[in-house]
């Protein structure tokens, strides 16, 4: 394939299918998710039943989006190995999004969200190599900034467009406008990137890759089952501590609480152990360091996108308003969030060569820390100048971390074997709102039972502990770290 230099315009339709992918998945699920399952489930049941949904959503991403880019790495379509998926996965998604605005129950919200995770993925795997597939080595820089900047401005035009609309009850017009432009960006993909039908394309097995991908599930869930199991064992024992310090009458709420939050961060540690050990078998000495990445990273996703997730039935809670506003405020805290995520990631690249990568992920982790803390301040002073420095301090410390995470990750690799190290990302990503909401989630409902809102308060706490060993993680990341990994490859 002919790679000559290309231009501005071209790097920017290249990536400008991450608009519309990254505007529907955030619209799905930081807004429309929560404002069904408000309308059909219990308020004593929302928690466990949202987590539950991402959850089962989140598997079905980890084996679709992997296995449709292997797909079309072997596709010799005369329109483009990629570009088909694109379309596919497009008009699929039009018809389940359909499906959730007419869905008239839990359940048939579940399939639907179930069937829209698996046609979303069709485009998202195939669409991650169109850069390396149409963009020139020495440009490819440039093409991921603009790619990053696609990825971000979403949660900005979330809180402009779709939760203004649904906070005015119009939840129909608010699915449209997501569809609507989703389609808009498609076409105008289609037509103006060109791909060269290829003549010779991957003839390796399909069928050792998806055994990986599948082994990277099961390491995910073994970590789960380790992380209740160990969560399990410390409750038990910050529960009996309670009774025996006089605290009787409350002791299951702290044993509960305290096993809860465990079982999180024993679950990140456990569930990348078992992943990384499943996809890439035994590490080589000297790479230790690039398993402690992928805990960091892990845990401060697991963080962030359980903290968005919530949002809507914290806000509800501590402000004392319905659904609608619920989903409003909601867009109003992800537009802060974007914008400061924005500001600090353009120059967090600048920053890192000259202060260090491990340095600015330490503060990244200390000041999502700080902004939590900050955002469980509104339940004592329920105040929009409170939400927009929870929003304002979140959004800093995320665009550190998704500049400088992703950096460190690439020099932590060997160079030969980049694709299969990087393709373990996928373990943070999906695993993330895994782990962080499906534990999260039935916590929040067993602690809210007994009190009021302090469900809310124990897991944006554990969000909040999360940050902070994700920083922590660090220690494991060597200085020399780099070196010995480009030795071995």
């Amino acid at each position: 394939m002919n790679k000559k230099n290309l231009p501005w315009i071209a790097l920017i339709t290249i990536n400008l299918f991450w608009l519309g992918l990254n505007l529907r998945n955030n619209a799905i699920s930081v807004i429309f998710m929560p404002y069904l399952v408000d309308r059909f489930v219990d308020e004593s049941l929302r928690n466990s039943a949202l987590g539950g949904m991402r959850t089962a959503g989140l598997v079905i991403a980890m084996l679709v989006q992997p296995a449709m880019g292997l797909l079309s790495d072997r596709s010799r379509s005369r329109y483009g190995r990629r570009r088909p998926f694109l379309l596919a996965g497009v008009l699929l998604d039009l018809v389940f999004l359909g499906w959730i605005a007419l869905a008239g129950n839990f359940w048939s919200l579940l399939a639907a969200v179930l069937f829209i995770q698996f046609s979303s993925n069709i485009s998202h795997g195939p669409l991650q190599a169109l850069i390396p597939d149409l963009v020139p080595q020495d440009q490819r820089g440039r093409a991921s900034a603009v790619k990053a900047i696609f990825e971000l401005l979403p949660v900005v035009l979330l809180g402009l467009t779709i939760a203004p609309l649904v906070g005015a009850g119009q939840f129909g017009w608010a699915v449209v406008a997501t569809g609507g432009g989703l389609f808009i960006i498609l076409v105008i993909t289609l037509v103006t990137v060109r791909e060269t039908p290829v003549e010779t394309v991957v003839t390796s097995p399909l069928g050792p890759a998806l055994v990986k991908v599948l082994g990277m599930l099961a390491g995910i869930i073994l970590g789960g089952l380790v992380g209740l199991a160990g969560g399990i064992v410390l409750g038990g024992i910050a529960g009996l501590a309670a009774v025996i310090l006089g605290f009787s009458s409350n002791a299951w709420m702290i044993g509960l609480a305290v096993g809860g939050i465990a079982a999180m961060a024993m679950a990140v540690l456990a569930g990348v152990w078992a992943g990384v050990r499943a996809t890439l078998g035994r590490l080589p000495a000297g790479q230790g360091s690039f398993l402690w990445w992928v805990v960091n990273r892990l845990m401060f996703l697991a963080a962030i996108t359980s903290i968005q997730g919530f949002a809507p039935f914290f806000l509800m809670y501590a402000f004392g308003v319905n659904a609608e506003r619920g989903a409003a405020m909601t867009g109003q805290l992800m537009t802060i969030v974007g914008i400061f995520t924005l500001v600090s990631a353009l120059p967090a690249g600048w920053l890192s060569d000259r202060v260090g990568q491990k340095r600015l992920l330490e503060l990244s982790g200390i000041l999502a820390a700080a902004g939590t803390a900050v955002l469980l301040g509104t339940v004592w002073l329920p105040d929009m100048a409170v939400i927009t420095l929870a929003g304002s301090i979140l959004g800093l410390a995320t665009g550190l971390f998704v500049t400088v995470n992703w950096a460190l990750g690439t020099r932590l690799v060997p160079a030969q074997e980049a694709g299969r190290y990087l393709g373990v990302s996928n373990l943070a990503g999906a695993g993330a709102g895994m782990i962080g909401s499906g534990i999260g989630g039935p916590l929040a409902d067993l602690l809210n039972a007994s009190l009021p809102g302090l469900g809310y308060f124990v897991i944006f706490s554990g969000y909040l502990l999360l940050f902070l060993l994700s920083s922590l993680s660090l220690i494991g990341v060597s200085q020399q770290s780099t070196s010995l990994v480009q030795v071995h490859g």
